[in-house]
């Protein structure tokens, strides 16, 4: 059996999608960028400075880092004030409950440490994990595999013991180049065909898929 699961937070254990999307779009019209939703969908997972960033680049609109940094601030702002509006997937408090003293158990988000910590408490979740690490500690965003090392490392996990639970295809990229297993969910903006384009190790539909995780991550073949 695994030593450690990493779990993704954004499409993967909530679903945030609207909250996310709408927080991005809000602050963004504030400095006249338009750009899709599937735009700002396709970059959930590469942290909120790289999303501002690159939306700014693709609209040919300037900016310094004292503009991303205000545009941070306010989205993480509208992001707390709809918190009421994030709701867990599924099988989430029972997956994480059937873990829980199994394996350890941590969670790498590139949302916002604010943002998290807020949700993990009104969710009554924060008590399954083990560590968190969120886009503050972390210098390069998805498919760098570092949230992923790190968290095995503050785990003290060997990387290769450790299964990561991700929803997006950066995530996957960075599991794999972490040297560690991967579950893929299609419960965020990538249908199961783009995941399974990633080749990850295991493809359930949802978390309530519980006896299927637990098998691959138990199972003493491993």
């Amino acid at each position: 059996m695994f030593n450690a699961v990493i779990f993704d937070w954004d499409g993967t254990l909530a679903d945030t999608h609207r909250v996310v999307v709408n927080s991005f779009q809000t602050v963004l019209r504030e400095v006249g960028c338009k750009v899709s939703d599937q735009f700002i969908q396709r970059k959930i997972g590469i942290g909120p400075r790289n999303t501002f960033v690159d939306a700014l680049k693709t609209t040919k609109i300037p900016y310094t880092d004292k503009t991303i940094a205000r545009l941070i601030k306010k989205k993480i702002e509208i992001q707390m004030e709809q918190s009421e509006s994030v709701t867990l997937f599924e099988g989430t408090y029972d997956l994480l409950d059937s873990l829980h003293g199994q394996v350890r158990i941590a969670l790498a988000s590139m949302n916002n440490r604010s943002v998290i910590n807020k949700l993990l408490e009104k969710k009554r979740i924060r008590k399954y994990f083990d560590v968190v690490i969120t886009t503050e500690e972390v210098r390069n965003p998805k498919p760098d595999p570092e949230i992923f090392i790190k968290c095995a490392a503050k785990l003290k996990c060997r990387p290769d013991r450790c299964v990561v639970v991700e929803d997006s295809i950066f995530g996957i990229k960075a599991a794999k180049e972490a040297k560690m297993k991967c579950i893929a969910i299609p419960t965020g903006a990538y249908s199961i065909e783009a995941l399974e384009g990633q080749t990850p190790n295991l493809i359930v539909d949802s978390l309530s898929k519980k006896e299927d995780i637990l098998n691959f991550i138990l199972s003493e073949d491993h």
